[in-house]
């Protein structure tokens, strides 16, 4: 249902911080031509943390009518209160949503009842595919396999984002929710090896920048030439260590604005990145040629 590249989309601003709906739209428009094959609005690198909801909405609408069905929308849904979250997924929903995207609760901690409670309260109410966000470096809270397992049984519950960066997690959960589980990786680093591990595909904060090369590294290992693979990800290496130079987004945001596509505006408390950020993403994207010197 949802594989290869995805993007996490930055949420595109003006230099006053506002929503720039046009500039987001386009942005939609470039990945399908550029052969991304599905986007995330309103996640981590979407700025979900500061954005109102009301700005969380539309960004969630303006990325279903670009996407205009030709891809799918993965609409992030998630808050460490289960009457919210279930009150973003019922509007992801009526938006036209494909799927929701669904983090694990933070600062609460919840145990793994309540995480497997959490997430069979909002699949009941969404009625919509839900992807399952464990980035326990963010969350503190890591999502077992085991209660994974218990929540793949759900009919709504299709898949995993795991940002774990652990490469013995996707074999486990594999084994313990069946290989129709949808497994993503959260982490640009890892793709290659994480489709070997029987992954299916990658949410990307790189393919903002890089989407025909994140593209065609999927491409390249599902026709099985690995090799092809290989060398197209060990070109985007220093590209994928200076997006995170800094906390993410504002590398990314920095990259996207050197291409046209946004200001590199982020809102506090992520402060503005250093001037020694912004020359190692630079030169990281002219060493991948998504920029010219």
């Amino acid at each position: 249902m949802f594989k290869g590249s995805i993007v996490a989309l930055i949420t595109p601003m003006r230099a006053d911080g506002t929503l720039d709906e046009d500039a987001y739209g386009a942005f939609v428009e470039w990945q399908v031509a550029q052969g991304t094959q599905g986007v995330v609005p309103v996640g981590t690198t979407g700025e979900s943390p500061t954005l109102t909801h009301a700005e969380h909405q539309r960004a969630i609408e303006i990325a279903v009518h670009a996407a205009g069905g030709r891809i799918p929308v993965i609409a992030g849904a998630g808050s460490n209160s289960t009457a919210e979250a279930i009150s973003l997924a019922q509007h992801a929903r009526a938006a036209g949503a494909d799927a929701i995207m669904v983090v694990t609760p933070y600062y609460n901690k919840p145990s793994q009842e309540g995480l497997f409670l959490h997430y069979t309260a909002i699949a009941d109410a969404a009625d919509l595919p839900l992807i399952i966000y464990n980035i326990p470096s963010r969350s503190v809270i890591d999502m077992t396999v085991e209660t994974m397992a218990r929540l793949a049984r759900h009919p709504n519950i299709v898949g995993v984002k795991d940002a774990t960066a652990n490469l013995a997690r996707p074999l486990h959960t594999r084994r313990a929710c069946g290989p129709a589980f949808i497994q993503l990786s959260g982490e640009d680093h890892t793709v290659l090896p994480f489709l070997a591990a029987g992954g299916h595909g990658c949410i990307s904060v790189t393919a903002n920048i890089a989407p025909r090369h994140c593209a065609d590294i999927h491409l390249a290992w599902s026709e099985g030439r690995v090799a092809d693979a290989v060398a197209l990800q060990d070109s985007l290496l220093p590209l994928h260590d200076s997006l995170f130079c800094e906390s993410n987004p504002g590398p990314v945001k920095y990259a996207a604005s050197l291409l046209g596509h946004t200001h590199e505006h982020t809102r506090l408390p992520l402060a503005p990145i250093s001037d020694a950020a912004r020359t190692r993403v630079r030169n990281a994207m002219i060493e991948a040629r998504v920029l010219n010197g």
